[in-house]
């Protein structure tokens, strides 16, 4: 495409008094609705930021491109629940930041870039709803893309956790690849990263986030994942799990290295407890369910970086959440199945790689070579909103859903 067929339109943001929102990327998922939009923060005299929309044309390496500052939004929704995320896009007018292609019929001018598997099983309902198109990118491309754009640019994205300790990673950029990107939606993909749009899909495992969240809503009765996981943190998985020293009578099976408190069995004291399911308690019900899917998860992962000789495991999608007993989990598996050669590596913004992807694939549309994306320090939200479900997380837990100060360089 002719990047002088290309327009960026922006719109007001009624939470960016005097900001633009532009650029507006969409992850639809099986489970989750994610969303990355860029909103401004310009000067009154700043001709990009009054007209609210810049025609890209071709650069000109002599000239100076202004500087768009603002901020990266990140919001997410139940897939299940669409049409709240449908109004959220309209009240915001957030439909109105993807790109116009100016030659196109009416109403196929309006295109907004989006991923995953509901970008095409919801492509007639975004256009009926919102009047928009949905130009649809490869999911992995956009997993690998957003990865990679998150390690480079932000500043203390990756880090470890174990035993309660959070420690961030400082990459080198010449020493990034390659590695092994694990992403944890309804389904689990497991990706060798070799370079930038460099990758194979090496496994996967259909033991992911939607077992979680579906064997637990029947186990407990929880509406939605987010309760779930709460529920989890109230629970004792010793109750229903077998651990090793519940065989061998309280002692360690050390021959082969097994502590008595590892679980021999998931579930196994369901067996002989002789009770039923309203005799356990949902919670320890909740939690025994996520170590079971997290350890499992951990050692898939690290049977494969073993394969490859990697010895850097990043962990991504929305199963994790921030939430500390996952992360534990999987890093004691990683650590326990490699003898401590390996770690797992957790990322701040680990739900929305596929949406940053799709954010990033604009550059395509005549912004290649004419806008550079640089993100700056973090900014935590504390407002608690119920569109957009941006909120403080609990007991200090880490939260995906932060804005990130923006620096957009436009020609």
């Amino acid at each position: 495409m002719d990047p002088k067929e290309v327009e960026i339109p922006g719109n007001s943001d009624p939470n960016q008094p005097g900001g633009r929102i532009s650029h507006l990327a969409l992850d639809i998922g099986g489970s989750l609705i994610k969303l990355v939009y860029f909103s401004t923060n310009y000067d009154a005299d700043d001709e990009v930021g009054r007209s609210g929309k810049k025609s890209l044309g071709v650069p000109n390496g002599n000239r100076d491109y202004p500087v768009l500052k603002g901020r990266l939004h990140f919001v997410k929704f139940e897939t299940s629940k669409i049409n709240d995320c449908l109004d959220f896009i309209q009240t915001k007018q957030l439909h109105l930041g993807g790109y116009q292609n100016l030659e196109a019929p009416p109403t196929d001018k309006s295109i907004i870039k989006a991923t995953g598997g509901g970008a095409y099983k919801y492509a007639d309902l975004f256009k009926e709803k919102l009047g928009i198109s949905l130009d649809k990118e490869d999911e992995m491309d956009c997993l690998v893309g957003g990865i990679n754009f998150l390690l480079k640019a932000v500043h203390q994205e990756a880090f470890t956790y174990m035993e309660g300790q959070k420690e961030f990673v400082q990459i080198d950029h010449n020493d990034l690849y390659p590695y092994l990107l694990v992403n944890i939606g309804s389904g689990v993909s497991m990706l060798k990263v070799d370079g930038d749009g460099k990758f194979e899909r090496v496994s996967g495992t259909s033991v992911g986030g939607g077992t979680f969240w579906g064997l637990g809503r029947l186990l407990t009765n929880c509406k939605s994942f987010d309760e779930l996981l709460k529920l989890s943190h109230q629970g004792n998985n010793r109750v229903i799990d077998m651990l090793v020293g519940d065989i061998f009578g309280g002692m360690d099976y050390s021959k082969i290295g097994l502590s008595s408190t590892t679980i021999a069995s998931s579930f196994g004291k369901a067996i002989s407890d002789n009770k039923e399911l309203e005799d356990y308690r949902p919670e320890d019900l909740a939690r025994s369910l996520l170590r079971m899917i997290s350890n499992n998860i951990g050692q898939i992962s690290y049977l494969n970086a073993l394969r490859f000789g990697l010895k850097r495991i990043f962990f991504g999608g929305f199963f994790i959440r921030g939430h500390t007993y996952t992360m534990d989990t999987i890093s004691v598996a990683v650590h326990f199945w490699s003898k401590g050669e390996a770690k797992a590596m957790f990322l701040r913004h680990e739900g929305f790689l596929g949406a940053l992807g799709a954010f990033r694939s604009y550059e395509k549309h005549g912004l290649d070579d004419t806008m550079v994306h640089r993100l700056m320090r973090p900014f935590p939200t504390t407002a608690c909103l119920a569109g957009d479900k941006i909120c403080s997380p609990p007991n200090g837990e880490l939260n995906e859903n932060d804005s990130i100060e923006f620096s957009v360089y436009a020609s």
